[in-house]
């Protein structure tokens, strides 16, 4: 069911609530280290002040702070990077509900208010509907534009919609479109890369995605329990043992789809995972060494088969790439990607890092901003801050 979206609905002398993603990290002394998340909403808080919107009121979570106040978890410093982002006066409320905040709101002589912290109050993770009514009670509105928080029924993403008319946000609607179609009708040929360390971490994906692309290429520390449930040596290298029988599964479960599974046909080997550590490409691990990323002859494997693909989704990077000497792998790949003519999809979390790490971000078609909300959108789950949303 299609659901509406920003430019559905009349925002003119409107008061509009907008759930934001401003989980940013910060430093010791609180200094935002990166304001992705923040820039990541402009186009749709500064769309809502184009179309004359009378108010915009942010609301946004940081960090755990378990329904306590806690300093280094206040959205202050969101405001101050906000108001340089955005060009204009940011009023910061240090409370997100109470019986002060809706007059503060309508006195207020600046357009935008970012509110404090809701994660401050336990029922915003418990998507308490008092504290939910509380929150829609400040606008006319409600835009959730924080794909990161989508797959949490919390009260400012779930519990508003009841008491709102709801739409999706520009980067929500742009992470349903691109995300959602690779799940629900992607163009073929359409091609899953998948790394990172777990095999459990990606199961639920395998499962959803392998009945509908043409092939699953694996790398990444999950690769070694794939190798090892065909018998082959992985030396030190990654393994989740417990999961040896799934990934037998897996392999069978593919020959009966008819679909080709990818592994790596070479390494790079060292001996302790040590930035200085000296390291040789080798075609079988041997015993001792530890696999920190796929070699060459693997690279253009996978490369071959990518050429074809018309959609490619990438979940998980194909070796320890934070380290110079082994992300080979993962930035001659991400850079073929980036060459092709195709729609390539970067499941946030550690991918979307290394692809920002290699500055290709510009050469994909979507880089989601959300890690576990894009692998369980991945897992073909329904995600309750989108299915919440009111319907076209």
């Amino acid at each position: 069911m299609a659901k509406l979206t920003l430019k559905d609905i009349d925002l003119k002398n409107k008061t509009v609530l907008v759930r934001a993603d401003f989980n940013v990290p910060q430093d010791a002394s609180l200094s935002i280290t990166d304001d992705t998340r923040i820039r990541a909403t402009l186009p749709t808080l500064k769309y809502i002040l184009e179309q004359g919107a009378k108010k915009l009121v942010i609301m946004s979570h940081l960090g755990r702070p378990d329904g306590k106040v806690v300093a280094k978890y206040s959205l202050k410093p969101v405001s101050v990077r906000l108001q340089e982002l955005l060009g204009q006066e940011v009023l910061f409320l240090n409370e997100c509900v109470g019986d002060d905040i809706k007059p503060e709101i309508d006195k207020s002589k600046e357009k935008v208010i970012l509110l404090e912290n809701l994660r401050y109050h336990a029922e915003e993770e418990a998507n308490e509907a008092n504290f939910a009514k509380k929150l829609a009670s400040l606008a006319d509105i409600f835009v959730n534009d924080a794909f990161g928080t989508a797959h949490r029924a919390h009260a400012s993403t779930e519990g508003v919609t009841h008491f709102l008319k709801s739409a999706a946000g520009f980067l929500l609607e742009k992470e349903i479109k691109y995300i959602g179609g690779a799940v629900s009708n992607p163009v073929k040929p359409f091609m899953v890369i998948l790394g990172g360390a777990k095999v459990s971490d990606k199961i639920g994906m395998i499962e959803n995605l392998l009945p509908k692309c043409d092939a699953v290429i694996i790398g990444g520390g999950m690769a070694y329990t794939f190798l090892k449930a065909q018998g082959e040596p992985i030396g030190n290298s990654k393994l989740e043992k417990e999961k040896l029988e799934l990934a037998k599964s897996i392999l069978e479960k593919a020959k009966t789809l008819k679909k080709e599974i990818l592994l790596p046909v070479d390494h790079l080997v060292v001996d302790s995972v040590d930035v200085n550590a000296q390291g040789q490409i080798v075609d079988q691990i041997p015993d001792g060494k530890i696999a920190v990323d796929i070699g060459p002859k693997t690279i253009k494997l996978f490369e071959e088969k990518l050429k074809t693909a018309k959609t490619i989704v990438w979940n998980g990077p194909l070796g320890i790439f934070e380290m110079d000497p082994f992300s080979r792998g993962t930035h001659e790949v991400a850079n073929f990607i980036g060459s092709l003519r195709t729609t390539s999809i970067i499941g946030g979390g550690d991918t979307a890092a290394a692809i920002a790490k290699f500055k290709l971000e510009d050469k994909m078609s979507h880089i989601s901003t959300g890690g576990g909300a894009s692998l369980e959108f991945l897992e073909g789950k329904n995600l309750p801050g989108i299915a919440a949303l009111t319907d076209k």
